[in-house]
């Protein structure tokens, strides 16, 4: 393997594919097809609804990393028992809402570690989302939220970090800045990107994979851009190429249990 081709197959492991569908021969299939060319792959609520933990354990035989996005947010007891009743499925990451508080995180990772000791398996990251890439400084009103956006990443990324969460969720407009705020071993998993020339879609606070790998992004969360299109193997190497040059492959290799 030459160089060049190295550094996109690096590029590309910086890649999560949000699988977004409730079809588990689908998502199956799509997973298995991306083995080599990307990271691994999200499962969401959509598909965690229809298919419960059977579907993830279903697509984990595609030997991919998973990261199971299902945003828990509840008491911390509750939040505790759902980390634990999953705990039997390997998984790269898992996300619960910041929003929840510096008690509900913590219950969250001490589960998780206490879970990948009985199980013998590796802790899954962590990650606690800031605020939705759906929403803008316009919505923070009508939710009594004081401030822009970006002041609201920041105080839900600080008290993550505090809890000991891994990483947080954030958009590609706060990364440079976390960076910077929280330091090179905090995960930030950025969603809302869009390859030059797609449509934003629902997103509003949206970046090129370039940009947000150049601004300190860890992984990249892409859905529709690679799902939607025609052959999501050909989209997923493409937007590899695109950020390669960009690859910092320390920072890949530092992240514990989530391989190629």
């Amino acid at each position: 393997m030459g160089a060049d081709e190295t550094m996109t197959v690096e590029a590309g492991r910086r890649i999560f594919v949000a699988l977004d569908t409730p079809d588990i021969a689908l998502a199956t299939k799509t997973a298995a097809a991306l083995k080599g060319h990307v990271g691994g792959v999200k499962l969401g609520k959509e598909f965690f609804t229809a298919n419960g933990p059977g579907g993830v354990m279903a697509v984990s035989l595609a030997q991919l990393p998973i990261f199971l996005d299902l945003k828990f947010h509840d008491i911390p007891n509750t939040v505790a028992g759902a980390v634990r009743a999953i705990g039997h499925i390997e998984l790269a990451m898992m996300t619960v809402h910041a929003s929840g508080g510096l008690e509900m995180i913590r219950a969250a990772c001490e589960e998780a570690a206490q879970s990948a000791a009985k199980f013998g398996t590796p802790k899954p990251l962590i990650l606690a989302v800031t605020v939705l890439t759906s929403l803008s400084d316009s919505d923070m009103p009508g939710l009594g939220i004081s401030g822009s956006v970006a002041d609201q990443v920041y105080r839900l990324a600080d008290l993550a970090q505090k809890a000991g969460a891994d990483g947080i969720i954030c958009s590609p407009h706060e990364v440079a800045d976390l960076r910077a705020r929280l330091g090179p071993d905090f995960r930030l998993v950025v969603p809302g990107i869009r390859p030059a020339g797609s449509e934003a879609d629902d997103q509003q606070r949206v970046m090129t994979p370039n940009e947000a790998v150049a601004q300190g992004a860890d992984y990249l969360v892409i859905g529709r851009p690679i799902t939607q299109s025609d052959n999501p193997v050909t989209a997923a190497d493409a937007i590899a190429t695109e950020i390669d040059t960009e690859v910092d492959t320390k920072i890949i290799t530092q992240n514990q249990g989530i391989g190629g």
